[in-house]
């Protein structure tokens, strides 16, 4: 187990294999699949797929960076050039994912579950407050990944 990972407290494991999607696999998927290879369990199959291909956010590289992690030569894809189709959870992270995820798996017994994670792409200002807006999702995908997939406590905000 992962450095500084407590079992669940309801006793159950996390799942084996987990698919993040989003609108274009280009900020909220990538991020949230490096976060849960960072957390979750060594073994775990853990991908990121969007709707539809998008451009690589540089952003995304930074605030990744401020935790020491990295989306290594990550480039945007979509479902359909996934390796793998099965997995045991599929988490969207936007509403247009959403419904995609649930029509491709109307006949399969896998896990659905939305999490509604907001598009920094539509913050406006300075670089220090765009950079802000991508921490915040970066924070709340971690706290989610910490609480729904590894059964942690969320953490109390200051």
């Amino acid at each position: 187990m992962a450095p500084g990972l407590e079992p669940r407290d309801d006793g159950a494991s996390p799942p084996r294999s987990v698919l993040f999607m989003c609108g274009m696999n280009a900020i909220r998927s990538p991020m949230a699949e490096v976060l849960a290879k960072a957390l979750l369990p060594p073994g775990t199959y853990i991908a990121s797929a969007g709707v539809k291909t998008g451009e690589r956010d540089p952003f995304v590289d930074v605030v990744l960076d401020e935790l020491g992690l990295t989306a290594g030569r990550h480039e945007p894809h979509t479902l359909d050039q996934l390796e793998d189709d099965y997995f045991d959870m599929i988490v969207t992270l936007a509403p247009e994912a959403h419904h995609t995820a649930l029509e491709l798996t109307r006949s399969m017994a896998v896990d659905v579950e939305y999490w509604p994670t907001a598009d920094p792409t539509a913050t406006r200002g300075t670089r220090d407050q765009i950079l802000a807006a991508y921490r915040d999702v970066r924070d709340h995908l971690e706290s989610l990944i910490r609480h729904r997939l590894l059964g942690q406590a969320p953490r109390k905000m200051p």
